[in-house]
């Protein structure tokens, strides 16, 4: 065997266990410090007396603590640094999801989904840095579609191991045996995703685009992924709350979440293809497009096929949107993506600790989610028009240049 293969072989195994590094830390500080709150909420609810109100508010103290880590991850160009933020990230998510099940104090709740929303930024806007300037430093296409496979992968692992443990174990055990299995995944995403170092100007492409967007665009985009993140976390918070209301699925609420990290899981691909046949903002816009149908099918039918039909949709777009988002930014700042993917994603958490305290209260006030979902459908048809805005600017700013 040559030394070049050899080479080649060895460069391949790095990426791949760098990638899985990638996914691991997703499935352990997002599918299961994160998500796993979805799925339990139901049965926190009828196990330990949890109302829809409390649950909106814990579900906003998650998104309070995404937004801390956010800040954190937007405040410090070193790298140095944000990879010890993702190491502690890795820690809190394992030890905040155990906890969860050693207490019944909504308060102490609180403090828990809090940090475990602090790791839930560690694990997604940090480690798509990490990445994604390990990609880059080894000459490999700056490309997340495998990355962000972890969201959906999390959103499996976190509905099945939900799924597996109702009836057997109480709604205290299942976060407890949560917390272990988060140990599974933490080893690699501790072990395989090397420091990182900066990003090396001679791999063929400059450090900054050759066109940075302008402070307009920028705005736009953010006033964009605010409305995705309104249109996002009502959804994710309540949509196994909403099925469990129906006959059909009493008691099984936990495998829809399932169907959403299965449609979760291949979106980064396929949302990837989508933008580079079409261009990445119209593949957003067709993505807030069908989160809209995914939004509005619960909120206007009770049938079990419309159901699921919302919950796959919801998974294949949420991730799309994410995942082309972040890729958009993280290309137009390739030497410190994590930070700009930050910035931006400070509006979308400003979204997640609105919204859920707010559809909360409105089903605690009306018994019905479904005001909550018409005003999510609404928002993310405002995204929409400032999507086209985007465009608009986009074409008036290439304009300009020539």
């Amino acid at each position: 065997m040559s030394s070049s293969t050899v080479l080649c072989t060895t460069c391949s195994v790095d990426r791949t266990r760098v990638i899985l590094a990638g996914i691991c830390a997703l499935i352990l500080t997002v599918g299961l410090a994160r998500f796993a709150y979805t799925p339990l909420l139901p049965i926190m609810r009828d196990g330990a007396g949890l109302s829809d109100f409390a649950g909106g508010w814990l579900a906003t103290f998650n998104y309070l603590g995404y937004m801390a880590g956010a800040l954190l991850a937007a405040t410090t160009n070193d790298l140095q640094r944000k990879f010890r933020f993702y190491r502690a990230g890795l820690l809190i998510a394992v030890i905040s999801t155990a906890a969860m099940g050693l207490t019944d104090n909504l308060y102490l709740w609180a403090t828990l989904r809090f940090i475990a929303g602090v790791s839930s930024a560690a694990g997604l806007l940090i480690a798509s840095g990490l990445v994604l300037n390990w990609l880059i430093n080894h000459g490999h296409k700056p490309e997340l579609g495998l990355h962000f496979a972890g969201l959906g992968a999390g959103i499996v692992v976190s509905g099945l191991a939900v799924s597996t443990m109702v009836g057997a174990l109480a709604w205290d055990s299942q976060w407890i045996g949560l917390g272990l299995l988060g140990i599974l995944f933490f080893l690699p995403a501790w072990f395989w995703l090397p420091a990182p170092v900066p990003v090396r100007a001679n791999k063929g492409a400059s450090t900054q685009p050759s066109s940075a967007p302008s402070a307009t665009w920028m705005w736009l985009f953010i006033a964009a992924y605010f409305c995705a993140g309104v249109g996002f976390v009502i959804s994710a918070t309540f949509i196994v709350a909403i099925v469990e209301q129906l006959p059909v699925f009493s008691g099984n609420g936990p495998w829809v979440w399932v169907v959403v990290g299965l449609a979760a899981a291949p979106a980064s691909f396929l949302w990837d293809r989508v933008a580079g046949w079409v261009g990445g903002l119209t593949a957003l816009l067709m993505a807030y497009a069908l989160q809209i149908l995914s939004i509005l099918l619960p909120a206007v039918s009770g049938g079990a096929f419309v159901n699921l039909l919302s919950a796959g949709l919801f998974g294949f777009t949420f991730v799309g949107i994410v995942s082309l988002t972040l890729s958009i930014i993280g290309r137009h700042f390739p030497a410190n993506p994590s930070k700009a993917m930050a910035r931006l994603t400070l509006s979308y958490g400003v979204a997640q600790v609105v919204a859920p305290a707010m559809a909360g209260y409105i089903a605690m006030v009306s018994g019905s989610y479904r005001g909550a979902l018409f005003i999510a459908a609404g928002v993310m048809a405002a995204g929409m028009l400032l999507l086209v805005l985007i465009m608009r600017q986009e074409r008036r700013e290439l304009t300009s240049a020539c």
